[in-house]
């Protein structure tokens, strides 16, 4: 069966603009974002845009009471929970090693899974992880080894938020599968970004106003992040082998890398390479372990 060339169109977007995510967060926390104000004023418009898009191809836009309490928990911990924490960390290290540490998400996943199925897990799976344990070590050698305060933290909500991240996809992917997709992704950013107005509120996090170029970071994400990446996202999914559609996981993280090294000058040490290494290799062998017929995406 050849390889369909919209297909690849779609995934080099997912290549290049969920790389540039890691970037836009940066550059908007810089110029006058506060973490989940950002995410407030970001995922609420994205959300209220792909309803209304949803219902103007005719695509049921109000799912059963049962279905809602299943977005609103599934939205608040991929959104709230996972890219929230992302959100905070980013503020103390670069986008670059964030990116990296994200990359470990499949991982997370694939041991939820395991757990889930109470199955015992291959040993090419065991390996992956174990490769992908010891690059997160590796690309914090240099951080823990000043045991500042604020890297420790960032370390501990990254992980944390790749295990929720992880959870959610698992959750919707289980739970969620008679609505369409862009409806499935407008209502979990909606809860997700109604979350992040909350904690904003209840942190008493300062409204001013970003700067212009914090304003264009934000305006970045809703339209290239939130609405064209995701949608190509799912439609390679549906024209490509998953197999070929996950391998945005290895190249989203190095360009990230080098996003951050080009526009912001954030350094890029020995250990840092070493720990990109281990992770892509972990992250591949854990996909290579459990390749398996394209299915019909639910997120």
């Amino acid at each position: 069966m050849p390889i369909s060339r919209v297909g690849l169109l779609h995934l080099l977007v997912v290549y290049l603009v969920w790389s540039s995510t890691y970037l836009a967060f940066k550059i908007g926390l810089l110029n006058g974002f506060e973490p989940f104000w950002m995410g407030a004023t970001r995922f609420i418009p994205a959300a209220l845009l792909l309803l209304l898009y949803a219902r103007w191809r005719g695509w049921q836009v109000q799912p059963r009471r049962a279905i809602v309490g299943k977005l609103a928990l599934s939205g608040t911990v991929l959104w709230l929970g996972g890219t929230g924490l992302i959100l905070v960390a980013t503020q103390y290290v670069p986008s670059g090693y964030v990116a990296l540490m994200i990359a470990t998400t499949p991982i997370w996943a694939a041991t939820v899974e395991g757990f889930l199925d109470r199955k015992q897990p291959s040993g090419l799976l065991v390996l992956g992880l174990l490769i992908g344990l010891l690059g997160i070590l590796a690309l914090n050698v240099p951080k823990l080894s000043t045991a500042a305060p604020t890297n420790l933290l960032a370390f501990a909500l990254l992980l944390i938020s790749q295990v929720m991240w992880a959870s959610g996809t698992v959750y919707t992917q289980r739970s969620i599968a008679s609505v369409e997709p862009v409806v499935i992704s407008g209502y979990q950013q909606l809860f997700g970004g109604l979350g992040f107005l909350l904690i904003s509120v209840v942190l008493g996090e300062q409204w001013h106003t970003p700067t212009l170029l914090g304003w264009a970071s934000n305006l970045y994400l809703i339209v290239f992040g939130s609405l064209i990446a995701y949608t190509s996202y799912i439609l390679a999914v549906r024209l490509l082998p998953l197999s070929l559609v996950t391998t945005y996981a290895y190249v989203n993280p190095v360009i990230a890398l080098l996003l951050g090294w080009v526009f912001l000058r954030e350094p890029l040490g020995v250990w840092t390479w070493i720990g990109a290494a281990l992770v892509l290799v972990g992250v591949g062998l854990v996909f290579r372990s459990r390749m398996k017929p394209a299915v019909q995406p639910v997120l």
